[in-house]
């Protein structure tokens, strides 16, 4: 039987989108189908497909507010920063051109009568597995490069997400793409699964959660030739040491601070899970500032006048179980600075939390919600120590006006995104974005998604066939 499913706003409890998950069946016919139109699409001229993408692109910068909308409606975002997500869809494409030209472009130099070429080639069908926070944005980092590169795409948006998928694709159509050169298939986790098992899968690009990664890890261990990119989550320290003692410099490592841990109402996988403060003249007017800060962010709802910082995590179930954790860190010892609570009667509406950890050993997980831990430390070597205590490596923040504690940060400490006076939440298309441990598979995406949407081909090329002015003992 066909299995219904809907998405629902957390924001009012409003259904809008309803659906049929793709069968197993209908899931392999449409990586089939994208299989059957690689051979055209791959042999498309590259000037053709980049004139596609800079019209996929255009379409992009004049939606924008309807891109938005659909975000907003479904995962709750504020509108200010959905309309953020929907302008960096078009700019993706000039990005991937120019990381394109950096990282795969054609180079040969001569050897003896031949030349030595280095080609890239595309793999196949791409099946992209998107997350609900960035529900355009991340799937996109994906699809244009694999577009570029010469694949083909098979995208299933998250479950909770399906409506901005089906944007998103329809976008790429109405640019002039084929319909099934770039497929939208809805449904949950089994629908997953399908999509990965199908023959004619050649590569597998996730963002999402460290146990869905590393399932998708174990399924793929059997078939190696299938390339697979993995963006998984963080346990991501921000430590702050020595940032100033004057106003307007604690204001802004507060202000940081604060953006690091709630902004996405702590729904990306950057947010800071841990801020960790050295001793020193800063500890207590950082943490008093900080504290500040969060008693005067603002969290509503989208529609509300003015746009909060804010709004409800990404279903009622999610904000249970932020509940629970938060509940659950309290009992294992840590002392409550600010509770995280239900607000408005919204199960999914919570209150930023912070809870010192000071002395407590807290679990090495992630909590998608609004919550971060305090804790004080000795000195730099021991908040490096304890922000490298982590199976994950995604982000970490270094807030400090010393070079030397920048130096020793960016040399020891063990994460793909590494920022300095700024948010773990910093991220910029021109830079690789991704991480080690339980973060990723060392396939960063960013300005490197290319590198996983082409492989290498090395090519001896001669243009006349003759025998070689020296041939091998035995043949003459």
């Amino acid at each position: 039987m066909p299995q219904s499913f809907s998405a629902i706003n957390p924001a009012n409890g409003q259904t809008v989108w309803t659906g049929v998950a793709a069968s197993a069946p209908q899931a392999a016919a449409a990586v089939a189908a994208s299989h059957e139109a690689f051979a055209a699409w791959s042999a498309t001229p590259m000037a053709e497909r980049v004139a596609l993408l800079r019209k996929f692109a255009a379409l992009c910068g004049e939606r924008v507010e309807d891109v938005a909308k659909v975000i907003t409606a479904e995962t709750g975002k504020t509108l200010w920063e959905s309309r953020g997500e929907a302008k960096l869809l078009g700019a993706k494409v000039e990005a991937t051109l120019a990381a394109w030209e950096q990282r795969c472009g054609t180079s040969s130099f001569a050897m003896g009568d031949n030349q030595a070429v280095t080609r890239y080639a595309p793999h196949g069908v791409m099946v992209v597995l998107g997350p609900f926070n960035f529900p355009a944005h991340l799937p996109n980092g994906h699809a244009v490069p694999a577009l570029l590169a010469g694949n083909t795409v098979v995208f299933k948006p998250s479950e909770k997400t399906p409506g901005t998928g089906e944007l998103l694709v329809s976008l790429f159509h109405e640019a002039g793409f084929p319909s099934e050169v770039v497929q939208v298939v809805q449904g949950a986790r089994e629908t997953a699964e399908a999509l990965i098992h199908a023959r004619e899968t050649a590569g597998v690009l996730f963002t999402g959660s460290y146990a869905a990664g590393r399932a998708i890890n174990q399924a793929m261990s059997s078939r190696p030739e299938v390339i697979v990119a993995l963006e998984m989550g963080g346990n991501n320290p921000l430590v702050v040491h020595d940032p100033g003692d004057d106003a307007a410099s604690l204001d802004a490592a507060a202000y940081h601070a604060v953006v690091s841990a709630f902004v996405t109402s702590g729904q990306r996988c950057t947010c800071a899970r841990r801020i960790l403060v050295t001793e020193g003249p800063w500890a207590d007017p950082f943490v008093e500032r900080f504290l500040e800060r969060v008693d005067a962010l603002t969290v509503g709802l989208p529609t509300d006048d003015p746009e909060p910082f804010y709004g409800p995590v990404i279903s009622e179930a999610q904000g249970e179980a932020v509940l629970r954790t938060y509940t659950d860190l309290v009992d294992k010892g840590c002392r409550p600075l600010r509770e995280t609570r239900m607000l408005q009667s919204n199960p999914a509406l919570l209150s930023p939390g912070v809870l010192d950890a000071t002395g407590v050993e807290l679990p090495d997980a992630e909590c998608f919600g609004p919550i971060t831990t305090l804790r004080r430390l000795k000195d730099l070597d021991e908040a490096i120590s304890v922000a490298n205590d982590t199976r994950y490596g995604l982000a970490a923040s270094l807030l400090s006006q010393r070079d030397s504690a920048w130096d020793a940060f960016v040399k020891r400490v063990r994460a793909g995104i590494l920022n300095w006076n700024g948010p773990t939440t910093g991220a910029s298309g021109k830079l690789p974005f991704g991480g080690i441990g339980r973060s990723g598979n060392h396939r960063p995406a960013g300005f490197y998604s290319v590198d996983y949407c082409a492989y290498p081909v090395g090519c001896l090329e001669g243009s006349t066939l003759s025998l070689p002015g020296s041939t091998l003992p035995g043949l003459d």
